[in-house]
């Protein structure tokens, strides 16, 4: 006598579909909190007044690229750490070399690649020298003799009677600054985290209705 199993459903290939529908899921659901924290990272930084510029620098990448995978994974970083990381930790800043930090006023304007520009490069630029001048409250000067154009910007005067020249504050010096603490990444970075198995459950119900 020969006996014979059919087994209906067929149980592997629901097994099998049924792992494809979970690396669908789980890929889904990774890509969407990846790009949800790096909307809300972004969202942060303009938030706290630091710019559009340095908001673009929050990317995110998924992993593994083009296909769906129970071990998908979003990574989400910064191209500026450092600049973010002082933003998010909020450290005491030192010179280097122990002496003075140099602050600049509006009157000294933007370096040449838009950053914060220096005394150096300021006296290069404007072709006036700067003076140290010593206050026993409150910080520091370097100043020029020179004029506000209609910028507010410090420069060289034209006037050969010396009218409308002013001692101008180019830069404040100070010994050290405690940077405010203006972003809470960890924040943003554990709500993605938590929300995260929900999307995955929900993403792998929604694929079987």
């Amino acid at each position: 006598m020969k006996l014979k199993l059919d087994i209906t459903p067929d149980l592997v290939a629901m097994m099998a579909a049924e792992i494809r529908a979970g690396e669908k899921a789980v890929t889904a659901a990774t890509r969407e909190a990846g790009n949800t924290l790096k909307a809300a990272w972004r969202a942060q930084i303009t938030g706290a007044g630091l710019g559009q510029r340095l908001a673009r620098t929050i990317r995110s990448e998924q992993f593994p690229r083009g296909k769906p995978s129970l071990n998908a994974a979003s990574l989400v970083w910064s191209k500026a750490p450092t600049i973010i990381s002082a933003h998010d930790t909020g450290p005491l800043i030192r010179s280097k070399n122990g002496f003075w930090l140099t602050i600049p006023t509006p009157a000294a304007g933007r370096g040449l690649r838009g950053g914060k520009i220096t005394p150096g490069e300021w006296e290069r630029r404007t072709g006036l020298r700067l003076r140290f001048v010593y206050r026993r409250t409150g910080p520091s000067l370097l100043v020029a003799e020179g004029r506000l154009n209609a910028r507010g910007r410090a420069v060289a005067s034209r006037s050969r009677t010396g009218r409308g020249v002013t001692t101008v504050p180019i830069f404040l010096l100070v010994q050290q600054v405690q940077l405010r603490k203006r972003l809470d990444i960890a924040r943003d970075a554990a709500r993605a985290q938590d929300a995260l198995p929900g999307a995955i459950v929900g993403n792998w119900m929604e694929g079987r209705i």
